[in-house]
């Protein structure tokens, strides 16, 4: 299992994607304002994802 880092961008769920903004041990939390249509959706800005629910769309260093 690859772990997100700083910066990276990441997809989970159905299709939601953010910038991962800390690492944790088993989770990271996540940006969520990096969405295009953020301000049509009823959420938080920031959510905390587990390390084994997310995929990297995009890493820092790219």
């Amino acid at each position: 299992m690859t772990i997100a880092e700083i910066g990276d961008i990441i997809e989970f769920k159905e299709g939601l994607q953010g910038v991962v903004e800390k690492v944790n041990e088993n989770s990271v939390i996540v940006n969520l304002t990096y969405m295009e249509d953020f301000d049509e959706l009823t959420m938080e800005e920031k959510t905390v994802i587990n390390h084994k629910r997310y995929i990297i769309l995009k890493r820092t260093q790219e």
